[in-house]
């Protein structure tokens, strides 16, 4: 055991605490309310989600999973691990399987913070990071945005000291959606001390088209210290069965895979994800269609005149000038949900890329909610 490990003796104790944490953050930072059934033709565009679903290959071998079912899907994990692995050109022994890569996060807390340990993030970024930390009574430590809206590396860097267990990097971010380039993550690792865990989550990186932006997954050779997580939540449809990985060195992934709970991925996922891996035919046209209505969503801002923020994910954040609280009430009123407010940007709304009908009824809606004349006015 490391000095960033908790004990085995203290594990049930936090992971227990953890998951209530968890739990209570996420039905608060997605305003669930299980009490009211979702009216019928409700537009969803709040969750990052991949409106298209699944690939037809996908859906194909969901269909004919049925004989699997009744039988441990281990075989099955250790297949989709091995395609991973050569995806990514590296051994399944850099690879490690999650319940959404969301599992990844928090078993990398669990393996590297702790009390008196801290966590370095931008603000705002996606929260689980923190909200895990949290619960092992880590030290949260948030470093705002550069002025256009991107990770301030230099300064993150400068907030690593010998107690950060963690320094978490979301690229694409979210919910700005923009990019640190390749050469600024080049610049970043070696200032990160080597006894902190740098955690680079991609679960939007099949959206990029700025050429500056380059996967992080091939520095790890030179950097052990460095993990990077991947999903197959968005681009691949399925954020409702839930799957993602980490790609790490050897050892790193040795450290975090005790904290995984077992058997994590079901037989049904992972014959979905083996086949997405497949048809990547499917993945660039999914990829073609989603950029190309947010660049449509985009120029239609630009004809308003509304400010917003240039993304490379799948969701958009638009500034209306005002707080936006009351505003996501009056879009569900007209059956469109929509993202949820984030403190540090209170007047910003995140957009998720649906189909271009659901976008123009978006539009539509927010013409009518919020005029851009009043947007400019505020």
């Amino acid at each position: 055991m490391t000095a960033f490990q908790i004990s085995r003796r203290d594990f049930s104790f936090a992971f227990g605490g953890s998951l209530a944490v968890a739990a209570s953050a996420f039905s608060q930072r997605h305003s669930i309310d299980l009490s009211t059934p979702e009216a019928p033709g409700t537009i969803r565009i709040n969750f990052n989600e991949n409106p298209y679903g699944p690939s037809p290959m996908a859906l194909a071998a969901l269909s004919t999973c049925g004989h699997i079912a009744s039988r441990y899907p281990d075989r099955s994990a250790a297949t989709l691990t091995a395609s991973i692995a050569k995806l990514h050109g590296v051994q399944p022994e850099n690879i490690a399987l999650g319940c959404g890569s969301t599992e990844i996060l928090h078993v990398v807390d669990l393996t590297f913070v702790g009390p008196g340990k801290n966590v370095v993030v931008a603000e705002p970024t996606f929260e689980a990071v923190l909200e895990y930390a949290q619960a092992l009574h880590a030290n949260p430590v948030k470093v705002p945005h550069t002025a256009d809206y991107r990770h301030d590396l230099p300064r993150m860097a400068a907030q690593c000291t010998s107690k950060t267990g963690v320094v978490y990097v979301c690229n694409p971010n979210n919910p700005t959606g923009t990019v640190v380039s390749r050469r600024e993550i080049a610049e970043f690792l070696p200032q990160i001390p080597p006894t902190t865990l740098v955690l680079v989550d991609e679960a939007y990186h099949h959206f990029v088209e700025d050429p500056a932006y380059q996967t992080s997954v091939d520095l790890i050779p030179q950097y052990p210290n460095l993990v990077v997580a991947r999903t197959f939540s968005k681009i691949y449809g399925l954020a409702g069965m839930r799957l993602g990985y980490a790609v790490g060195s050897k050892e790193i992934i040795a450290q975090i895979s005790p904290e995984l709970l077992i058997a994590n991925g079901n037989a049904a996922v992972l014959a979905a994800a083996a086949a997405s891996l497949a048809d990547q035919a499917s993945v660039a046209a999914t990829r073609a269609k989603l950029n190309a209505t947010r660049a449509w969503l985009c120029e239609e801002m630009k004809k308003d005149g509304r400010a917003y923020i240039p993304s490379q994910a799948n969701f958009v954040m638009i500034d209306m000038g005002v707080d936006v609280k009351p505003i996501v009430a009056k879009f569900k009123e007209q059956k469109i949900l929509v993202g949820r407010p984030f403190p540090a940007m209170p007047t910003f709304l995140r957009v998720t890329i649906g189909t271009q009908p659901e976008m123009k009824s978006f539009v539509a809606a927010l013409r009518q909610i919020v005029p851009a004349s009043a947007s400019r006015a505020a």
